[in-house]
């Protein structure tokens, strides 16, 4: 018998099943996890089975109680903190590769399955991918087979108890579909966890120098996607706007902290016809709101325009969000501007850049009027051999100068920070606009998909009588990125000088085709908010759906699906039924007045009839024999027949 940290093998057939729902629990968690803390979580893992496969000791309380002060100090020092999803997933990863130390009998492991379940749900806290309902399927029947294995006995099969593992999943799904469709949904969560933000997100940062975007512009992750009410504006006013830029330090152009403005949006003056779609955006772990330019009504909660036209929430958005919006593609803004705004988005920093100024200073008097200025700003940048390419060689001190009569090189961001300064050195008031341009139609969803590689930086320059007007120095030097967008770029070959490469069209069509999906989960699964949910209610039939209808209509349902499956499993597990034979055999008793012992034999039965007289030895041998013959032997309906004769004609 084992000792108080012995082991005796006893938990040798089912500990690896325990191992490995512990394992599928904590795969969703690795990639955010650091790699210390899946490396000792398999350590322990490969410790415990190995005690248990050599019958050895369990480690004594004190190295329990330093294994879990190191690791409890290892996760603060790593997260600086131990609330969040981040820490708490880490905290309960090493939680549960210390209780596998310390595991003796079923019962520590039937707590360990607990700990499974928890953190196979707890990724569900971070994202909702498309995958994870087959892998959460997957993992919850896994834990299930687990506990399972744990009381089978020798005869049960691994295969056995998974099919029995599958068959009481199978049951569950109706009630959880019935919950997740009636039970009321609120515009708000009962509660909220803190969502890691120590990981570094890929998106537009909040200032731009060249080099910034460099990183992003090959990134093929997906920033948002937009669905059309009416048709998908051209491609030359698919300007997805951002945040604004207004400082430059000579080098650096930052934007100052979103604001509300009471005064932005009426300042714009929209012209046609209005633009509404809906934007599904993915996390950015920033405040920044991404519309098309220009954004007159928005739906998302919390969001404003700031002073530069810039919509911004009062929270970082940690989780994808929904939301429409109304926008003018022909727009005029900020027609009057005060002289303190006019000189403060003229400002440059003193020094710096000299030759940038003077070929400023020089075109703007060539040129006699802002608007001339401009022009010519943009024909030299057509005219002259500048090129665009996301690979340009690094700059120096007076970047610009460097730029613009030395490397003539670079990328939007390149051409936007050299275009306001030559703007400001002549006083025009100029500002630079980072978001995204372009966007790929997905023809199997009907959306557009709009990517980090779509990432573009643009100029507004304000001019008398006209206001804010969009100048993009980019199309000037490549117009094709901005016709065709990055990927139909990188499709036809134009983009190969810029650093854009294409995959395969059949790999494409399957991104296509994965997006789709992902963006069908996003809005019908994802997306199935209060709104949603009434529109539904009302097309099932219910007129004014409020809660406390869906909850009864819940009840209803959870009760009459749980009898159902009552029913079900009754039926399935009812007892066998008697043969003929046993039914005969229990008349044959019943007329002898004498009651069978409990292990006795149907044969030591009919002798102990025969001792008491009450009924013909030849009677008894008759039904005994053709009993015995009909049930255990190979005499089908002939022994039943001659049973039944012999029973009938006893008196």
């Amino acid at each position: 018998m084992a000792g108080p940290r012995g082991t005796d093998g006893s938990l040798l057939a089912s500990l690896p099943w325990t191992l490995a729902a512990l394992v599928v629990s904590l795969v969703p968690h690795v990639p955010f996890l650091p790699v210390w803390i899946t490396g000792a979580f398999l350590g322990c893992a490969a410790w415990r089975y190995l005690i248990e496969k050599r019958r050895r000791l369990l480690p004594s309380n004190g190295i329990r109680a330093g294994l879990a002060l190191v690791c409890f100090l290892g996760v603060l020092f790593t997260y600086s903190s131990i609330s969040g999803v981040g820490p708490g997933s880490a905290l309960l990863a090493v939680m549960a590769a210390l209780k596998l130390l310390e595991t003796r009998k079923r019962r520590d492991q039937f707590v360990l399955l607990f700990l499974s379940i928890f953190l196979l749900m707890s990724s569900l806290l971070r994202e909702q991918y498309l995958w994870s309902v087959p892998y959460m399927a997957a993992g919850v029947l896994v834990v299930m087979t687990a506990w399972l294995r744990m009381s089978a006995g020798e005869e049960q099969t691994a295969r056995r108890s998974f099919a029995t593992a599958g068959r009481l999943l199978m049951y569950a799904v109706p009630l959880a579909i019935a919950m997740w469709v009636f039970f009321p949904r609120l515009s708000a969560p009962f509660w909220a966890v803190p969502i890691d933000t120590s990981r570094a997100a890929s998106g537009l940062g909040d200032s731009m120098s060249p080099g910034d975007i460099s990183s992003l512009s090959l990134s093929g992750e997906v920033a948002f996607r937009v669905s059309f009410d009416g048709p998908v504006p051209a491609p030359g006013d698919r300007y997805w706007r951002g945040l604004v830029l207004t400082n430059f330090n000579g080098r650096t152009w930052s934007g100052p902290e979103p604001n509300i403005s009471r005064t932005a949006r009426g300042e714009i003056r929209p012209r046609g016809e209005a633009v509404r779609y809906e934007i599904t955006l993915e996390p950015t772990h920033r405040q920044w709101v991404f519309a098309l330019d220009m954004p007159t009504e928005w739906s998302l909660p919390r969001t404003f325009m700031g002073r530069q036209h810039q919509l911004a929430r009062t929270t970082p958005i940690e989780q994808r969000v929904a939301y429409e919006v109304t926008s003018y593609t022909a727009y005029r803004t900020g027609v009057d501007l005060s002289p303190m705004y006019r000189s403060w988005y003229s400002r440059l920093p003193d020094g710096g850049n000299p030759e940038s100024r003077e070929l400023a200073l020089s075109m703007r008097a060539a040129a006699g009027s802002d608007r001339a200025f401009v022009e010519a700003v943009i024909e030299m940048f057509n005219r002259d051999d500048f090129y665009y390419t996301l690979e340009p060689p690094p700059l120096g001190s007076d970047p610009v100068d460097r730029f613009l009569f030395d490397t003539r090189r670079g990328f939007c961001e390149h051409y936007a920070s050299a275009f306001s300064v030559l703007m400001r050195a002549a006083g025009i008031p100029t500002r630079i606009v980072l978001g995204y341009q372009g966007g790929e139609i997905n023809p199997l969803g009907g959306h557009l998909i709009v990517r980090q590689s779509d990432a573009h930086a643009w100029t507004e320059v304000w001019l008398d009588g006209t206001g804010w007007h969009r100048v993009d120095p980019t199309a000037a030097v490549a117009p094709e990125r901005i016709e065709s967008g990055a990927g139909d770029a990188a499709f036809e070959g134009i983009g190969e000088t810029w650093g854009f490469t294409a995959p395969s069209r059949w790999a494409h069509q399957a991104t296509m085709a994965w997006d789709a999906l992902n963006a069908g989960w996003n809005g019908w699964i994802l997306g199935y908010g209060p709104d949603t949910q009434n529109s539904f209610m009302q097309w099932l039939g219910m007129s004014d759906p409020t809660w406390r209808k869906m909850m009864l209509t819940l009840i209803v349902l959870v009760v009459g699906l749980v009898m159902l499956i009552g029913v079900v499993m009754t039926y399935r597990y009812r007892p066998p039924k008697k043969d003929e034979a046993a039914l005969l055999y229990g008349k044959f008793v019943g007329k002898t007045g004498l009651e069978p012992r409990i292990g006795e034999t149907a044969h030591a039965f009919g002798l102990r009839v025969c001792s008491t007289g009450a009924v013909p030895g030849t009677t008894v041998d008759a039904v005994t024999d053709a009993y015995l013959e009909a049930r255990y032997g190979t005499g089908g309906d002939a022994a039943r027949i001659r049973l039944r004769q012999a029973v009938a004609a006893m008196r």
